[in-house]
């Protein structure tokens, strides 16, 4: 990921924006010392995690096994893209290949030429991330109620089915009265055009199915038999959706959205993402944040998401160059200065400028 999308400086923006907090240990797997390095580390942690294809842990020499013979209570966590068996657990997964595999890139098809589609960011990456460290979280508490740490296996083909399935696949679920998930999927979408822009909006709830029709002047699509219930604008959706299309199209945004929004109905312009910089709610809450580096210049990146008012969140160091920290925690780990000199000149490990942010 280091190499991914534009950087400045040798500092990728993805890199950056996902890796804050966090130090670098650059070290080579395949030597005894690097190895050796690896468990010693082992032994302060208190989470182990990997995403190695099933077998390469144990082939290298950290499996769980050798793992909680130097830590009993480790978490250890390993995530795959299919499983650790089956015919495709030995396959390489890449986030698109889950999604193809999920039936994400099914759910998202053209509605006119019925071709699949990808969802244009790393989703099931980024579910399988959140997932995990749901996990992780659950784990630890489990730990301090047993004091036994445990193996949680997670797979990002099971992350994304689980991911998708309450609102994708339901009509899955009762067993011998299936059927196809996609009916129903192929009217338009919830973006909606206007005169001049595109924007959204949503009407689950009785009420406010009745404040959009009272916003776009249709007052008698209220009491019409196929909108009257939730039930009925689900079986009748795509309909239901063209008639909002097309009632749309007649105002300018600016006319259209506090007249929903007046009259309680979920809407919102859609927002570019140069648009977002100066977003008022964006602003208001603080969302995005500058810091200046010696070595990259100003950068801007969000805020931790999750706000604790006993343990408040924020971002102290950027995204590490890699090995930046390696002399550091070998020092940390009881090597002397002359061992990682020699371990540096051996190649055994990386050690490269480390980057703090300043606010």
């Amino acid at each position: 990921m280091r190499h991914f999308s534009r950087g400045r400086n040798g500092m990728n923006a993805a890199f950056l924006s996902c890796n804050r907090n966090k130090r670098s240990l650059a070290v080579d797997l395949k030597s005894a010392e690097g190895l050796e390095i690896i468990k010693k580390l082992i032994a302060t942690a208190q989470v182990l995690v990997h995403n190695f294809r099933p077998g390469i842990a144990e082939r290298i020499g950290l499996g769980e096994d050798v793992i909680r013979a130097i830590r009993r209570d480790i978490v250890y966590v390993s995530i795959t893209g299919y499983g650790e068996s089956g015919p495709y657990a030995k396959q390489r997964a890449y986030d698109p290949v889950i999604q193809a595999m999920s039936g994400l890139a099914d759910i998202q098809r053209d509605r006119d030429t019925g071709r699949p589609r990808m969802v244009r960011t790393i989703i099931a990456d980024y579910t399988t991330a959140l997932t995990a460290a749901q996990a992780i979280t659950a784990a630890l508490f489990a730990r301090e109620r047993t004091g036994e740490g445990q193996h949680v296996r997670l797979s990002m083909l099971d992350s994304m089915i689980s991911y998708l399935w309450p609102e994708a696949m339901p009509s899955l679920t009762f067993v011998g009265v299936e059927t196809d998930p996609s009916d129903g999927e192929v009217g338009p979408d919830l973006v909606f055009a206007t005169q001049d822009r595109y924007i959204t909006a949503a009407a689950l709830s009785d009420d406010e199915w009745a404040g959009m029709c009272r916003a776009l002047n249709r007052q008698e699509l209220i009491d019409d038999p196929r909108f009257k219930n939730a039930r009925d604008r689900s079986v009748n959706a795509v309909e239901r959706r063209t008639i909002t299309s097309t009632e749309l199209e007649k105002w300018r945004a600016d006319e259209i959205l506090p007249r929903l929004l007046a009259n309680d109905v979920p809407s919102a312009p859609v927002v570019s993402r140069f648009e977002l910089l100066q977003d008022v709610q964006v602003r208001e809450n603080h969302i995005l944040e500058q810091f200046e580096s010696e070595e990259l210049g100003k950068v801007r990146m969000p805020r931790p998401a999750a706000q604790f008012d006993r343990t408040p969140a924020a971002v102290r160091t950027l995204a590490p160059m890699l090995g930046a920290d390696s002399g550091a925690i070998l020092a940390e780990l009881g090597y002397h200065e002359t061992d990682i000199a020699r371990l540096e000149r051996s190649r055994i490990i990386n050690q490269s400028k480390k980057e703090s942010a300043g606010g």
